[in-house]
Order: structure tokens, then sequence, then C-alpha cells
């Protein structure tokens, strides 16, 4: 007898194959890793943090060399400006985790910058200067914000911390094209008390707010941040950090 994977790729439809590996995802990020494991508040208060962020920068076709580098040193700015060191500083735990991952279509999303505590100035201006370092390791591709979905829950589902919050930092200057339609991923993360925000790039789609609003972002807070070309980017992410710090019960 054949396995099922091997069925799958010569029998069944796609639109089957396709269900099939939603709910396997779904399965990942329901279940992800016990309280008694690695997230565990029984590691110690250094093993909190308050936020989880994953930082999704675009790396799509639509993304040339100047634009992908001003998204990386408008990165790198914020994590240097004093009102985002306070906001950190000031959480509860005083401490946040920082995670870089550069995407295209939907078989590229590199983490460029694992999980990084931030506790003050000194880390907050190592992680500015990795950003500020950090070249581009994706290959340009088409836009699938859906997989960029799917990698941040699944990288949330495994922290090796425990997070009071989980958010997900989607910067695009497009609308999905490849992957498959984000809102069933985004049901799945939302229903799992993830957050996902968006950083909507409209130098070329003018209406691409409203459509992360309807497509793509979801979640306790969730909301969008526009800059109207990648040169305002500085300023956009540096206001959508302190916000996504503060959280929406304290800003």
């Amino acid at each position: 007898m054949r396995s099922l994977a091997k069925c799958s790729e010569t029998r069944l439809p796609a639109w089957f194959r396709a269900c099939f590996a939603l709910v396997v995802f779904s399965l990942v990020i329901i279940v992800g890793p016990s309280r008694s494991g690695p997230a565990s508040t029984a590691l110690g208060a250094k093993h909190i943090v308050d936020l989880a962020l994953i930082l999704a920068v675009d790396c799509s076709y639509s993304v040339d060399t100047v634009e992908f580098r001003l998204q990386m040193d408008g990165l790198s700015r914020a994590f240097r400006d004093p009102e985002v060191i306070a906001a950190i500083q000031n959480g509860p735990s005083g401490r946040i985790a920082v995670s870089v991952v550069q995407w295209s279509d939907a078989k590229n999303q590199v983490v460029a910058i694992p999980w990084t505590i931030i506790s003050g100035e000194t880390s907050s201006l190592n992680l500015s200067s990795r950003l500020a370092q950090t070249p581009r390791y994706t290959a340009a591709g088409g836009t699938s914000i859906t997989t960029m979905i799917k990698k941040g829950a699944t990288m949330l589902s495994r922290l090796p911390f425990y997070a009071e919050r989980k958010v997900i930092d989607i910067s695009a200057d497009g609308r999905n094209n490849n992957g498959g339609d984000p809102r069933p991923a985004r049901s799945i993360v939302v229903a799992n008390g993830i957050t996902i925000n968006g950083l909507a790039v409209i130098n070329e789609v003018v209406t691409l707010d409203k459509y992360f609003e309807s497509h793509i972002t979801g979640g306790p807070g969730n909301f969008v941040i526009v800059a109207n070309d990648y040169k305002a980017y500085a300023t956009a992410i540096k206001r959508k950090l302190i916000l996504e710090i503060l959280g929406p019960n304290l800003v």
C-alpha cells in the first residue's frame, strides 16, 4: 500500500491537497510547545518577555536593492531611537524578543536575525548594528504574504521563552499573489492569540492599506500603518514599533 503522502501527489485533486496542508498547519499552531517545555514561566523571570515580535521584510520582485536597504536601515534607526528603547524598558518585564524574516514567494522565507532579547539600550543598539549590516538573503519572487503568516505562526509556536504577546509585523508594497488566499491562514493564527499588523507601502498600490485590513491583519489590537513610499518607511516603522511594544492596552 502506498503512503498517503504519495497518494496525495498522484491521485488526489489539488483542492484536497491544499485543504490537507491547511489542516496540518492548523495542528502545528494549535499544539505548539507544551507550557512545561522551553516556553514555561518556571524557567524564571529572565525567560519572560512582554512581546515576541517577528519583523517580516518584503523582498519580492517589486522591491529593488535601494528599497530593501531603506527597510533595513529604517529598522536599524528605529532600534537606536530613545522612544523605542524607552517603550521596551517601560513594559512589565522590560524586555521583548525580536526576529527578522526576509520573504518573497511561497518558497522563500529566510530568518535573517533569529530570536534576540532586547532589554535596554545596549541590546537595542546591538540589534540596530546587526540590522544595518544584514544583507539580502532571500531570492526575489512573488508576494506570498500567506506563507509568511504561516512561517511566523510556526516560529511563534516554538518559542524558547514565554511571551505575554505575540505579533507578526508584515511590511509589503503589494497584494498577495502567491501561495493561496491569506484569509484562512489569518483565521487560524488569530484564533491562537497571535496578532498580525501591517505596514503598507502604497507607492504602487494606493489602496493597499484597505487590502491589508480585509485580507491580512487581525488579532487583538491589530492595525495598519501607511508609508507613502520607501523613503517614508523609517518614520512609519518607528511609529509602528512603539505601538506594538506598548500593546493595545497601554497606547
